[in-house]
Parts: C-alpha cells; sequence; structure tokens
C-alpha cells in the first residue's frame, strides 16, 4: 500500500475511537441490518478469550444491552459476527467492541424503517465499487506497483451513504495465497486489517459478492480445488445475511427500502472462462456461469420480489455483448435461455450491478417490446485501470458520458415520489469529483 499523504493521514486519525486496543485487529463492521437485528463483524487476536457487543439507542447508554462471544480458537486468526436482536425500526444505535472486558471501540447503525403500509418509502443512498488491490512488497509482481491511493477509502468514509456494496476483488490473492487454505485466510485477514480501511469499515453497513480475485487465482472457476476453503473465508469475513445454499456458493438477498438486491456467485459454480463457447459451431450447453441451482433460485426471487428496483449484482458484466473479458454472453445456453425468460416475464425494474472490468460504463441493452435492461459497471477502486480496446473503444451500447477510467466508486441514490422514483448514479473519484452520471426511472422499467 502506498505511504498515505500527511494531510490524509491527519485526516485519518481526525476520526473518533482510531486509538487501537492490543487485541482488535480489524473492524468494527456493521453487515447486514434490518428492522430489528443487525450483524456486527469484528477480527481480533487468537489469543482474546472474550469479546462483547454493548449497545443502546444514541443518547441512551442506560438502556445497554450486551451480546457476547466467548470461546477458545485454534485459529491463526480469529474473526467473530455477533448479531444484536430486538431492536427498534428506524433507530440510530451507538455500540460499543468490549475485549476480554476492556472497551475497544465504538460505532453506530441505524436499523431500517417499516415504511410498508404506512408511509412512502424513504430515499437511500449506498456504495459500490470493486477491484481492491492493496500492495505488499515481495509477493506482489515486480515492476510498477499495481494497487493505487487506498486514500479514497477516507474519502469514502465520509459518505453519508446507507451501505456499501462491494461488487468483486475485494482482495487480491496472489500466488502465495491462493494454492493453500491458510493463505486465503492470511489475504483476507491482511487487507481486512490495514489501517486506511477502519474508517470506512465503521461508517455504514457492508455487503458483498465476489468475483475471481478474492476466490482464487485469476478466472478461477468450479475447479478450483480450495473453493470450499475460499467460501469459509468469504464467510468469515463478510457478514452477509446469509451465504448460498446446502453450503454451496455465496449467493444471497437483501431488502433496502423499495429495492431488492439479488448477489450472485459467478464463481463458485462456473466453468473455466477458457471453455469455448462453442463447439461444432453450436453454443456450448456445458459451459455455465451460475449454475442451474442458481439460476432457478434467481428465476423465482425474481418473480417473488414486489420492489420498484430489483437490483441484480454479479461481479463480472452481465450485458456487455462486446467484452472478450469474463461476460455473462460468453455462456450461451444460461444466457440466452435467462434473457429469454426475462421477455417473456413480466417482471418490471431490473438493473444490474457489475464490477471487474477496471473502468466505469454504463451499458444499455434494447430490447423489441420491452424495456431496456442496464448494466452499470464500476471498477477499479485501487487496482490498475484498464480502458477499453478494440470494438469496445466506441461501444455503440454504452451510455454516453459513462466511461470513467481511473480510481473512481459509486455513488447511488434512490429517491422521488412513490409514483416516479428515480435510481440516480454518480462515478465519484478519490478526491470527490463526479465524473460520470447516469439516472433511470422505474417508470420506464416497465413493459
Amino acid at each position: 500500500m502506498r505511504a498515505i499523504p500527511c494531510i490524509l493521514l491527519a485526516l485519518f486519525l481526525s476520526f473518533p475511537g482510531i486509538a487501537q486496543h492490543k487485541g482488535l485487529v480489524a473492524g468494527p463492521m456493521t453487515g447486514s441490518v434490518e428492522l430489528r437485528d443487525a450483524i456486527v463483524w469484528v477480527e481480533v487476536a487468537p489469543t482474546v478469550k472474550q469479546v462483547a457487543v454493548r449497545f443502546w439507542p444514541k443518547g441512551q447508554e442506560g438502556r445497554a444491552r450486551t451480546q457476547n462471544w466467548s470461546g477458545k480458537s485454534d485459529k491463526t486468526y480469529l474473526p467473530v459476527k455477533l448479531q444484536l436482536v430486538n431492536l427498534d425500526p428506524a433507530t440510530e444505535y451507538e455500540y460499543e467492541v468490549v475485549i476480554d472486558k476492556v472497551p475497544a471501540k465504538r460505532s453506530s447503525f441505524k436499523t431500517q424503517t417499516l415504511w410498508q403500509y404506512r408511509m412512502p418509502a424513504p430515499d437511500f443512498t449506498f456504495l459500490t465499487g470493486s477491484c481492491a488491490y492493496f500492495n505488499e512488497e515481495g509477493f506482489d509482481r515486480p515492476g510498477k506497483p499495481y494497487g493505487k491511493d487506498s486514500s479514497i477509502f477516507l474519502t469514502m468514509a465520509k459518505e453519508k451513504a446507507d451501505f456499501m456494496l462491494w461488487l468483486g476483488d475485494n482482495w487480491y490473492t496472489r500466488e502465495v495465497d491462493y494454492r493453500s487454505a491458510p493463505g486465503l485466510a492470511y489475504r483476507a485477514h491482511r487487507d481486512r486489517s490495514l489501517p486506511v480501511l477502519q474508517p470506512f469499515l465503521s461508517a455504514m453497513p457492508h455487503y458483498a459478492t465476489w468475483d475471481d480475485h478474492d476466490f482464487g487465482p485469476n478466472d478461477a472457476s468450479k475447479a478450483y480445488i480450495f473453493r470450499d476453503e475460499s467460501r469459509a473465508v468469504f464467510m468469515d469475513y463478510w457478514p452477509n445475511p446469509t451465504f448460498g445454499r446446502d453450503g454451496k456458493g455465496i449467493y444471497t438477498q437483501f431488502s433496502f427500502n423499495d429495492v431488492d438486491f439479488f448477489l450472485l456467485d459467478g464463481r463458485y459454480f462456473s466453468s473455466g472462462s477458457r471453455m469455448p463457447d462453442s463447439i461444432g459451431g453450436k453454443p456450448n450447453a456445458e459451459k455455465k456461469m451460475y449454475g442451474d441451482e442458481q439460476m432457478e433460485w434467481l428465476r423465482n426471487a425474481l418473480l417473488q420480489s414486489n420492489a420498484r428496483f430489483k437490483v441484480v449484482a454479479t461481479g463480472s458484466q452481465a450485458l456487455n455483448v462486446y467484452s472478450r473479458w469474463d461476460s455473462f454472453h460468453h455462456f450461451p445456453i444460461e444466457y440466452q435461455s435467462f434473457m429469454d425468460w426475462l421477455n417473456e416475464v413480466d417482471i418490471p425494474g431490473i438493473v444490474f450491478l457489475t464490477g471487474d472490468r477496471h473502468h466505469s460504463e454504463v451499458v444499455k441493452m434494447d430490447r423489441p417490446g420491452n424495456y431496456p435492461l442496464y448494466d452499470i459497471t464500476n471498477s477499479p477502486l485501487t487496482s490498475g485501470e484498464a480502458a477499453p480496446s478494440g470494438i469496445e473503444v466506441n461501444s455503440p451500447i454504452r451510455v454516453a458520458g459513462t466511461l470513467v477510467v481511473t480510481q473512481n466508486y459509486s455513488r447511488i441514490k434512490v429517491l422521488g415520489p412513490q409514483n416516479d422514483r428515480k435510481m440516480q448514479v454518480e462515478f465519484v473519484d478519490r478526491n470527490g469529483q463526479v465524473l460520470g452520471k447516469f439516472e433511470v426511472a422505474a417508470k420506464d422499467l416497465k413493459k
């Protein structure tokens, strides 16, 4: 990781509660926050015997309750998740992590609003991004460091957002990591514990899906021999509400106000990207990105949703048919089957959020007789940038003014009256400058 300039270091140190308890390794970070419960994640030293979270409605510490964890660990690293229950909706809570009976650090979160049948859905803001590479001398590629200025996370920590959605490549495993289960755990532990991340982890709740580099090697697929060990690491380091089904994959779903989010797993079930798209001139039916079980879940979950916007989040691009890199269309049978299904059923409000490409853009897919689909791609947070090449330089499906080829994150707002809800997207650089914009109205995402 690059040295943080003095002015940014001063900014970092200005965050409250930054003094580190000797047993606190990373966090705390709030994960899934619902109407009456929330998950708090923290990593502590393996010598720690007890972790507790004291929590109370803001300004009412006299009403504090405590959720405890205790145990003896034989792990090298010790991430802990505690679920706080019986909370009040639409209430800001303060909490304090207590390690071996010594107060360690304070933070806060706000439960969701019970708006249904009572009031219009509240406006809200969330952040997204992908491709977070932190340099580590001795283990990186020789030459120019691939990781860029990590101060972008200090900028993001200052955002007044309701949550962050990580879109994959949330850390980058190296050769010393992905050839063993301990190596996978080390990368997650090391990157998560970096000081520059701590203010952002505590600033808002976090949700995540993965892509190849935080799953395993470049272009990793279901052939990866440590895929189950990698899933266990992901579960240790992200406080999502659930992780796949039947002990497989990490796909999940959560809701925030009038938006449902469907987080797909494009790696655990995926055929290798180098498998040919076609065999003997016919689409290769064996090549699948998400697998039958996950796609069946997604279809049923979309049908069940009544949300105004239905956000499908996945690590690789979904709609960019001009991409020669990992993209859903390179899995032709599965892709076409899903697109045909979307054209047949009446499901309004679908939008895709994706990462991976080391640049940001919005891709539009027109559909005769149906509303257009949009793929909002955001990348990179700190990894190297990559401009479009070949036919993608002047892509006919890219929405004008949305291409950004530098470090950036997305600030996405869902707002407006109930009969005219909009999703506004801004691509923001590490200095807080808006580099690209896009807006879509829910009323335009209907047949």
